[in-house]
Parts: structure tokens; C-alpha cells; sequence
């Protein structure tokens, strides 16, 4: 019998990963031989692989592609696969890792593997962090905590500055940044990297720093890169804030970040979501005191009138023009806020709603990013450029292509889709609803989460509230139906997952479907089928009775205010019928411990 790892690389192929791991798990099984795999994936590491299996075992075996990071396996025997492979004929795969392995070479693979293993001998590595999600809520936190657990065990010091929905917290000081060795970005949104210029960054999603912060701390010692120095470009009156955009690609350098469109997106997300919260309450509180024509004309003088004011004329008129400005500031920083703003606004009057604004966002940064590298001004003028060049250029650029370009066929589909939302009914319905739960629960909190999540609170700005009601009971069905498992299905989870239902429990009725995680990673082939299919039902409910939801976030704590949510009893009924199903897969597809 022989001990083997394996260590498996997504890549694109996230579930043809898992499903491989599960084959070798049987096939060794089925030899006789113990294995433990490791799962790379672009949204973290799963069953990370520690120091004393590395130490125990005879081979390791090598599958798929992307950072494997094979080099912490010293000289142990090891064999290069793919995954199709893998699928194909598992066991044949393990039979020629074992061959792997020459007999001379096994009195000593303990020594090799101890060599493999990394060694804190140089003395403990200074390091600073922030972690940031588009919500800032679960994933900001949960980042930081693996980090600093991470660091804890490879007897590293770190400091976590957490830039959460409330903003940051435990604050990074000057000292502790020009002591720091590495900067570790955990984020999912665009955050300013002004203040590492010349320090070694790492950029890298939150669900890394969550599934196996030491691993994440490993490879950030080994690949970050140096941040560039900001160019002089002027008066510190007239420069932009932030880092340069060759201060950018340095950071950039790190591998392992999300960047691009997604996180641009996700930046302007985050900064909308305030605006809705506050817009949404402030308007279900007039109808509560006033009635559903508390902005009737007839109501002036009145607390309810004043409250829609605020909400209705103050905050929602301003959700697509910040959400555009956001992610213009995400692409091109300081000088792309005014063209992304005015361009959100034009957008806003052309009736293009959220749609032009994610569009007006784009052509902004895009457009402000392109001339600030290809506008070179004298060293006297350079001031100039984001006080002045850039933002009218950019806003000259941006809000002509919206009225002459985009906003027209933007407007236009956005009000097709507003009527075919606001006027479907039974299993169209129930269609789109199944869509959106699937997709809430299906990587909870990660890319496809978010990106239903970002339709569906977007759609609040163009009056349609159905598809945000179906997103947040199905974001709060899976911790809630693994804690109901956990409870009544006792016999499938583990003593650490029995005891942490409560937690689940909790974080569920707050809407932070995070708190499914550690249940997932830990068997995820059984795990995230039975969320999903939970959460699918929940949402079809949802949008089968047309429940309503105007504040994009609180779980059922929003549940109480007046005219928040509407069909409150159907709506509670969806969520507890979705938990049950859930519950009730687990119990079918998880094994007994």
C-alpha cells in the first residue's frame, strides 16, 4: 500500500476537476493505497495538501494545468497527467504513479519531502494585507481571517486591513507598510495601491485567502513583484490620486488576482449598493406611514412625502451614476470619476437605466485611461491633466458616444426587458427564478453569484423588484438548509460541522451565503448540488407568488418594515421550503460520516 498525493489544476475546468479527485479517491481505494488531493481552482484551493502529507508520502501525482506549485515536493517521485486522462481511467493513472516511485529512492523520501517543506529558519516575514468584496460583508472578513490564521501557522507576522461595506478597518500605518517585506491584495474589487509604491505586492480574489491563506501567503512570498514608483508628474496638488497606471501593471504582475472587466464591475457594485439600501428603506418607510401615494402632491408637508423625497429623488436618482463613476475610477482612478458620473447621468435621462450606466462606466475609464497614456504634455503642464485635460476630454468622449451611440439601443433594451420582467407570469416566471437561485448558490459569493446579484439589484433602479427578492431568499437558503441538515441529518456531517450550524444558521438569516462554504469545500461534489438545487426552488417560488424586494441586502432582518418586501408569508414560505429541499439532498447525497 502505498501513501500518494495528488495535485490537480482547473484551470477552466472547475468541475471536471472535482469529479477527477473523485476518481482517484476511489481508485486508490479500490488498490488498496491512500491519496490526498488538492484541488486548484481560479476561486481558491480546495483539500489544500499539508507539510506532514508531504512528509509521509511515497509519490505525488501531477494533473491538469496552471501553478501546481510543484516545487514544494522537493525530489519526492512524481507523474504529469490530465484531467481527461484522469476521468478516462483513473486507476490506470495511479498504476503508473506507483511505478513512479524506484525503490531506491523510498528509505529517503522523508528526508526529501522534509527538504520540500517550507522553513521559517530566516526568521519570521513582515507581512501587510487587505482584504475587499464587492459587498463587504462576509468575504472581506473571512479573507482576513484565513490570512492571519495562514500566517499564524507558517510563523510569519501579518496585519490585516479589512476594507469592509462600513469602510477600513484596523488601518495599515506608514511604519507598518515600510516594514513589511510583502503586500497581499485579497480583493474582488479594484483597491488603491497609492500607498505600496516600490514595496514586492501580490494581488490575488478573496476565495484564495479563505480556502488556504498559508498556501496563498506561500505564493505571494514567492511571485510578488515590485510595485513601481509613481511617475512625477507634477505638483502632488495636480496629480491623481492613486498609483500610477505603470504603478498598476506592476501589481498586476502578481498572478492570481481577478482583473479586468469583472472586478471594474464589481468595484462599481460596491459602491452602488449604499445608495440602494438607503433608497430602498427611505421609500418603503413612506409607503408604511403614507401609502403607496405617500409621493403624491396631496402629501406634501407630510414625514411620509419627505422620506420619498430623500429616498426616491435623492438617493435612487444617483445609483446609475455612481455605479458608472466607480467603475471609471476602477479603470482610469481619479480622472475618470467626472466623465464616469456625467456619463452615468446622461445615461440615467436617456431612460438607459443600469445597463447604460455599466456601459457608460466602461467607455469612460477605457476612454480616460487611453488619453491619459497617449496625452503627453510638457513637465510644467502635467498638473493639468487630471484636473482638467482628462476630465473634459473623457466626459466630452463618454457623453457624446452615449447620446449619439449607446444610449439609444441601451434604452431600448432595457425597456424591452423591463416590460418582459414586469410582465411575466407563470413559468417564465418560475424559469428566470430557478436561473437566479442556481446561479446564487452555485459558488456562493463567487463570480456567478455576483454576477446575478449585480442584475438583480441593478434592475431596482428601473422600478423592478421580483428578480432581487428571488436572488436574496435563494443567497440565504444554503447555509440556512446545511444548518437544518446539520440538525436533523446528524449522522452526515462531522463533529465540527455539527457544531458550527449555529454559525451557519445566523448567517443565513443575515443573507451572507459565505456561511456555506466550509460546509462545500469539504465535499463539494455533494455539497453544492444539494445548494443549488435548494436554492433554485426557493427562487421560483419567489418569482412564481411575484414577491417584491426594494433593499438589495439584510436577510430577514428587513423582513419586518412595511412595504420592503411584499407577499411576506409566501416569501418565508420559499425560504423555508427551499432549506428543506436542501436538507433533504444532503441526506440523500451525503454519505454518513
Amino acid at each position: 500500500m502505498s501513501t500518494l498525493l495528488a495535485v490537480i489544476g482547473a484551470g477552466e475546468m472547475t468541475i471536471h476537476a472535482l469529479l477527477a479527485a473523485e476518481a482517484l479517491r476511489k481508485a486508490a481505494s479500490n488498490r488498496g493505497h491512500t491519496i490526498a488531493v488538492e484541488v486548484r481552482t481560479g476561486q481558491g484551493v480546495l483539500g489544500a495538501l499539508e507539510p506532514a502529507q508531504i512528509q509521509d508520502a511515497h509519490a505525488v501525482l501531477l494533473v491538469g494545468s496552471g501553478i501546481l506549485d510543484a516545487d514544494r515536493f522537493g525530489a519526492l517521485p512524481h507523474h504529469s497527467t490530465s484531467i481527461e486522462a484522469v476521468l478516462a481511467d483513473p486507476a490506470a493513472v495511479l498504476d503508473a504513479l506507483v511505478l513512479a516511485e524506484p525503490e531506491s529512492a523510498k528509505p529517503h523520501r522523508v528526508k526529501r519531502a522534509q527538504a520540500a517543506t517550507p522553513s521559517i529558519a530566516e526568521g519570521p516575514r513582515h507581512i501587510v494585507a487587505i482584504t475587499s468584496c464587492p459587498t463587504g460583508i462576509a468575504h472581506t472578513f473571512m479573507a482576513a481571517e484565513g490570512l492571519q490564521h495562514g500566517a499564524k501557522t507558517l510563523g510569519h507576522i501579518i496585519r490585516v486591513e479589512t476594507q469592509g461595506s462600513v469602510g477600513a478597518r484596523d488601518g495599515l500605518t506608514d511604519d507598518e507598510i515600510a516594514a513589511a517585506d510583502i503586500v497581499i491584495i485579497a480583493a474582488d474589487r479594484q483597491v488603491d495601491l497609492g500607498r505600496f509604491a516600490g514595496k514586492r505586492v501580490f494581488q490575488s480574489a478573496t476565495k484564495p485567502a479563505i480556502s488556504d491563506g498559508a498556501g496563498l501567503i506561500q505564493r505571494a512570498l514567492a511571485e510578488a513583484t515590485p510595485l513601481a514608483e509613481a511617475e512625477d508628474g507634477g505638483p502632488d496638488e495636480g496629480r491623481a490620486e492613486g498609483p500610477s497606471p505603470q504603478a498598476v501593471a506592476g501589481a498586476k504582475a502578481g498572478r492570481g488576482g481577478r482583473t479586468g472587466p469583472y472586478k471594474h464591475l464589481m468595484t462599481g457594485v460596491s459602491f452602488m449598493l449604499p445608495f440602494v439600501v438607503a433608497g430602498g428603506l427611505l421609500i418603503a418607510l413612506a409607503f408604511a406611514l403614507g401609502g403607496i401615494y405617500a409621493y403624491d402632491d396631496a402629501h406634501k408637508g407630510t414625514l411620509a412625502y419627505a422620506l420619498f423625497q430623500v429616498g426616491a429623488k435623492g438617493a435612487f436618482v444617483l445609483i446609475v451614476p455612481v455605479l458608472a463613476g466607480y467603475i471609471a475610477h476602477s479603470i482610469a482612478d481619479r480622472p475618470g470619476i467626472a466623465p464616469g458620473m456625467i456619463g452615468g447621468m446622461v445615461a440615467a435621462n436617456l431612460q438607459a437605466g443600469f445597463l447604460g450606466g455599466i456601459l457608460a462606466g466602461f467607455i469612460a475609464g477605457y476612454g480616460t485611461a487611453f488619453l491619459n497614456r497617449h496625452i503627453r504634455l510638457p513637465r510644467t503642464l502635467e498638473g493639468l491633466k487630471p484636473v482638467l485635460i482628462l476630465p473634459l476630454l473623457g466626459t466630452l468622449l463618454t457623453g457624446l458616444l452615449m447620446i449619439y451611440v449607446v444610449g439609444g439601443p441601451t434604452a431600448g433594451a432595457l425597456a424591452a426587458l423591463t416590460t418582459w420582467l414586469k410582465g411575466m407570469q407563470g413559468s417564465s416566471a418560475i424559469l428566470l427564478g430557478v436561473l437566479i437561485g442556481g446561479m446564487m448558490a452555485f459558488d456562493m459569493g463567487g463570480p456567478i453569484n455576483k454576477a446575478a446579484y449585480a442584475f438583480s439589484t441593478g434592475l431596482i433602479a428601473s422600478q423592478v423588484y421580483t428578480p432581487m427578492a428571488a436572488a436574496m431568499v435563494a443567497g440565504m437558503t444554503p447555509p440556512l438548509g446545511l444548518a437544518l441538515a446539520a440538525q436533523v441529518f446528524a449522522s452526515r456531517f462531522t463533529a465540527e460541522e455539527r457544531e458550527t450550524r449555529g454559525a451557519a444558521a445566523v448567517l443565513g438569516l443575515a443573507f451572507v451565503t459565505e456561511g456555506a462554504i466550509p460546509f462545500a469545500a469539504r465535499d463539494p461534489l455533494r455539497v453544492i448540488p444539494a445548494l443549488v438545487a435548494g436554492s433554485a426552488v426557493a427562487g421560483a417560488i419567489s418569482m412564481a407568488i411575484g414577491a417584491e424586494l426594494r433593499v438589495p441586502h439584510g436577510g430577514v432582518f428587513v423582513l419586518p418594515i412595511p412595504n420592503a418586501v411584499s407577499h411576506v408569508g409566501g416569501y418565508v414560505a420559499a425560504l423555508a421550503i427551499g432549506a428543506g429541499v436542501t436538507a433533504v439532498a444532503l441526506r440523500v447525497l451525503k454519505r454518513p460520516v
